[in-house]
């Protein structure tokens, strides 16, 4: 199944969840030490895209440390959207595929992309770390968190509420070997592990590089 089927139901169900998926969601506490190293690496009044941005969570910590960001956070759910301008009313807001930030012919001087690559195949994953490369400037940074576990297992979830998605575990390995065959430098890496809404224990990937 390729990412481009899975994509827009899923884009669907976050705009039918926007408001749950932020009450759940909008403290980010857990990722604080990474989103703080991710901030402190960028340069002044640095211009920042984020990918996938959902309720504009992860924007919202990024701006409150670095209030000088120029920072457009883009999705594909318009619901997610408007509570992303919300709570980020500084924030440039734009509706947008997480695959087609190319076509914006502009460069950052950082790139998040949090937790978009479970709902991207292998293959799309790889694609949006080179993409990443053609549009950072020199040092650059890259912030990608995802789930981590074999790639074998992903495959369709059912959700507590019943929806049904596909859902790509990601392995560190080919995503590490990419960034690094696109001329990046590994700069900060590390596991979150904890107990999820199953019972089964979730491990979290955040890797942020830098472009040479």
């Amino acid at each position: 199944m390729s990412s481009r089927m899975t994509m827009i139901p899923v884009a669907a169900l976050f705009d039918k969840y926007a408001d749950l998926y932020a009450e759940k969601y909008m403290d980010v506490t857990l990722y604080a030490d990474d989103l703080d190293f991710f901030c402190a690496e960028l340069p002044p009044d640095a211009a920042v895209l984020e990918l996938a941005c959902g309720p504009g969570n992860l924007t919202k910590y990024i701006l409150d440390k670095r209030p000088d960001a120029r920072l457009l956070a883009t999705d594909l759910a318009p619901n997610m959207l408007e509570l992303a301008q919300k709570y980020n009313p500084t924030a440039e807001i734009m509706v947008l595929d997480c695959r087609d930030f190319v076509g914006l012919h502009r460069t950052f001087n950082g790139i998040v992309c949090g937790f978009a690559l479970p709902y991207l195949d292998r293959e799309a994953a790889i694609q949006l770390i080179t993409d990443a490369g053609a549009c950072l400037e020199s040092g650059g940074l890259l912030y990608l968190s995802t789930m981590e576990d074999d790639y074998n297992k992903s495959g369709v979830e059912t959700s507590s509420r019943g929806d049904q998605l596909y859902m790509y575990y990601h392995e560190a390995g080919y995503l590490t070997a990419t960034l690094t065959a696109q001329q990046f430098e590994i700069v900060h890496l590390q596991r979150k592990t904890y107990t999820g809404a199953k019972g089964t224990e979730v491990t979290d990937l955040v890797v942020i590089a830098r472009k040479k």
